[in-house]
Order: structure tokens, then sequence, then C-alpha cells
């Protein structure tokens, strides 16, 4: 296969394996290699080789991950980073203003929770926990603070909380709230949060996605 075809990398199974996985141009390697170098190459100032300039703003093995995990939850987007806290502070950071609101699940992840807590709550950004299982008392949250995010896991970290993305996203779409999902415990392989409803997905990779303890990560 010598292309992303998406008729053809229509599997779960076969987007894990191949979705991002495209052959080296240049020495054919069928598996990407790990790019370590900084800078690329530039024909001319500006004249970009394959589009990539500086390993900040862009890197093939980066890309070929986020790809991936794109695929496999299907979104249009993904983005990596060095850790899963990075990705949610990176995601808040797009979205927030000071004076917006935060709802979200009483039993997150502690570091999560921090987070908005805590650094966020130094720019007068708001934050309510509710009972997510509880759709009533949920409802009446959302409609008395008018929230920029609500926030939920499930299965929630660590007590394995299962709530209803669908009905959650209905519930906050009609007061103009931004749904995410932490979708770290259950992976794409078992829910994909974006086809029920939710409009962003974060992930800790370190824990399934990466599988061996050997790595350390988030999208």
């Amino acid at each position: 296969m010598t292309d992303h075809d998406p008729h053809i990398l229509q599997g779960f199974a076969t987007r894990a394996i191949h979705a991002g996985q495209a052959f080296d141009p240049t020495t054919g390697a069928v598996t990407p290699p790990v790019y370590l170098t900084s800078t690329f190459v530039q024909r001319a100032i500006g004249d970009l080789r394959g589009g990539y300039e500086y390993a900040r703003g862009g890197n093939p093995t980066r890309d070929a991950l986020q790809e991936q995990l794109a695929s496999l939850e299907s979104g249009a987007r993904a983005f990596s980073f060095a850790s899963g806290l990075a990705a949610e502070d990176a995601l808040l950071r797009a979205v927030l203003s000071p004076g917006d609101h935060v709802l979200m699940g009483n039993d997150v992840y502690g570091g999560t929770h921090r987070l908005v807590r805590r650094i966020f709550g130094r720019w007068q950004v708001g934050l309510t926990t509710v009972e997510l299982t509880d759709l009533d008392a949920t409802r009446a949250a959302l409609e008395s603070l008018r929230p920029r995010v609500l926030w939920l896991e499930t299965p929630s970290n660590p007590l394995m909380k299962i709530t209803d993305i669908t009905a959650l996203a209905e519930l906050a779409h009609a007061v103009g709230a931004l749904v995410v999902v932490d979708n770290t415990f259950a992976t794409p392989y078992l829910q994909q949060p974006l086809v029920l409803g939710a409009d962003a997905v974060v992930h800790s990779t370190t824990k399934y996605l990466g599988g061996h303890s050997d790595v350390l990560g988030g999208a």
C-alpha cells in the first residue's frame, strides 16, 4: 500500500496498524524512522522540503503519530504533547478566557482538577464539579452556570464511573458549552467520543495507547 487511502483504511485494526505509516520516500523503509533533527534544510528561504522547517512546529515522526490518533478517534486532526496534562493545558488555553467557567465530573483525575483550580483559577476561570451520572443535576448546573467547557471522563479515573456522552453532549450544546472527553481509560478501540457528540478528545497516551509503561505522552 503506497498511500493512506481512506477507502482502504476502513477497519479499526487496519487503521491501528497502518494509519500514518507511509513508507519513507527516500529509502523505501516500511516503518517510519524516528527523526531526531531540530532543523530541516530549505531549498531557498521559505522553500521548504516536505513542509518542515523547525521541529517545534512539525516533525515527520510526530505527524505519523498524530495522523494515526486522528484516524482512530474519527477526528479531523490530532496534536501530540509531552504528557496528558500538557495536552489538557493547551486545549484549555485555546478555548478559555477570564471569566469563563468549567463544569466537570466530581471524580475526575486529580491532575486535571488541580490544573483548572490552581492554574486557570488565577485567571478568574471558575470551576464547579457535579455528579455527571445524574442528568437532572447536570442539566441544572449547565443552565445556571453556562460554562464554556463541560469536561468528562468515562470511564473516570480512578473510580471508573460511566457517563452518557451523547446525553451530556446534547445538554451541554443546548447552553453553548464545548464538550471535552478524556478517553484515556476506554481508548478509541472501545469508545469514540467524537462520534457520540463530543467536540474534543484528550488522552494520556502514557496509559493504554502506549501500553508498556515505557513512554510518556498526551494528545
